[in-house]
């Protein structure tokens, strides 16, 4: 068995063993078998419970997790820079911030609040392409530019904390909650624009392995690739907003997963991104469920468990940032 394929399986194998004991623990613990009768028969209350508040917590935290790694092999992909990352540079916390005054102003259209996310995102992507590029993309001044769109998104979505209305101040803490009270609603929206998202994402794979050429080369075979970059920036904005709209701010994910992803599969997007997909879905899972069981009743966010963890590793990546992207 080749190293892609074990590291498929064990991901896979890890994915359904962290997904069947979150399920099963928590506030009300049950069995395994118990669960899976219950959810059949409808005939256990403890299982009903379950079924409507935990499950929908799982599913979203798989997508959330799935889509926010995703969302990172492709802005890596368009930058050439392994320390590209939606949270990191800032797009999160902008579609963070255009939810938040967009729903606050229209609170009916909060079904469409993944839209209104992707705007934002796109402006905060435009903002770090812009003042970043300087006869080439660094991954320096990526961090640095996207460090203070970042700062300047999140103190203007904070700022909504102090309107003193109950209603903006609601809003504001639904979006910058973190996976917690989330409802079968939540899951509708996150499948219906997060599995576009994916699938997108793995349309656009051959040219994401295209851009790991250089233009010039990149052109000769026939691609445009200014096109190329417009979609494949697109397509992560939609990911890393549909993701916080409904998960919250969670950041280096998008960072973790696909460096640790191309040690693992290597560097052909077509394999990269799916098992990216559920390596990051297994990473917010677990995050999520050692967050809600070490110190129960108290929960810790699964976004401050992935800062304890990608923080240092955002340090590790800027020692070797001199290194080439993809090798």
């Amino acid at each position: 068995m080749t190293k892609k394929v074990w590291s498929i399986w064990s991901v896979l194998a890890l994915l359904l063993g962290v997904a069947i004991y979150s399920a099963c623990t928590g506030s009300i613990k049950v069995g395994g078998l118990e669960l899976i009768e219950g959810l059949f028969t409808g005939t256990n209350k403890q299982v009903e419970v379950i079924r409507d508040l935990r499950l929908p917590r799982i599913i979203v935290s798989l997508l959330v997790g799935a889509a926010l790694a995703v969302s990172g092999v492709l802005l890596q992909a368009v930058m050439r820079s392994s320390l590209a990352d939606a949270g990191v540079i800032g797009i999160s916390s902008g579609a963070g911030f255009v939810s938040i005054l967009t729903i606050s102003i229209f609170p009916n259209l909060f079904f469409w609040m993944p839209l209104f996310a992707c705007l934002g995102g796109a402006v905060a992507c435009f903002l770090v392409y812009s003042f970043a590029w300087k006869s080439g993309l660094s991954p320096i001044r990526i961090i640095l530019v996207g460090i203070a769109v970042n700062a300047t998104f999140s103190g203007l979505g904070q700022s909504f904390n102090y309107r003193g209305s109950y209603a903006v101040t609601s809003v504001n803490q639904a979006v910058t909650s973190i996976l917690t009270m989330k409802n079968w609603g939540d899951v509708r929206i996150m499948l219906l624009y997060g599995l576009i998202g994916l699938v997108l994402a793995w349309i656009v794979s051959p040219w994401c392995n295209l851009l790991a050429l250089q233009d010039k080369s990149a052109r000769n075979v026939g691609l445009n690739v200014s096109r190329a970059r417009l979609w494949i920036s697109a397509v992560a904005v939609l990911l890393a907003a549909v993701a916080t709209a409904v998960g919250g701010l969670i950041a280096f994910v998008g960072l973790l997963v696909p460096h640790i992803a191309r040690l693992l599969v290597g560097s052909d997007h077509k394999v990269l991104i799916p098992f990216s997909a559920l390596a990051g879905a297994l990473l917010i899972l677990t995050a999520d469920t050692l967050g809600r069981t070490v110190l129960a009743p108290a929960e810790i966010p699964a976004s401050i468990i992935m800062t304890v963890i990608g923080g240092p590793f955002l340090i590790f990546l800027l020692r070797k940032s001199d290194r080439v992207y993809g090798h």
